[in-house]
């Protein structure tokens, strides 16, 4: 697979309170900010927010299987959480690919990552640096 700088990818989904659940479930993140609702207003959210390594998975999302897309080998990530994430917001994760260094029959691939909610405010920022192999 070819990649070239300026292509960008995206993927959109609704974060729900069962996902969050979920994701407390199969990592262990057992903060109750991210389960309790009592506990969560005495925090300065209010209520209850999604974990952030959640919202991020769907940076993953579109690196595995958009763009670059499948075979590709996540090798570094920045990100900086810049607002929190509420059951029921809508976040989008968009990939922009801004520089690839081929090597032989890979090419190491660095791309900016943001995930925007419904309002269009970043709520996550940052990069991140993938391999991918190169086909004929």
């Amino acid at each position: 697979m070819r990649v070239s700088v300026g292509q960008k990818a995206s993927y959109t989904r609704e974060i729900t309170a069962d996902m969050i659940r979920a994701f407390s479930d199969l990592s262990g993140d057992r903060n109750p900010l991210h389960h309790d609702e009592e506990y969560a207003k005495s925090t300065v959210f209010g209520r209850v927010v999604a974990q952030g390594m959640l919202t991020a998975s769907l940076i993953s999302t579109v690196l595995g299987t958009v763009l670059p897309g499948p075979g590709s080998v996540y090798l570094e990530q920045y990100l900086k959480f810049t607002r929190p994430v509420y059951p029921g917001d809508v976040v989008t994760a968009e990939v922009e690919v801004t520089e690839v260094s081929e090597k032989g029959n890979r090419a190491f691939v660095t791309l900016r990552t943001t995930c925007t909610n419904q309002r269009g405010e970043v709520v996550i920022d940052g990069w991140a640096k993938v391999l991918v192999p190169i086909g004929d």
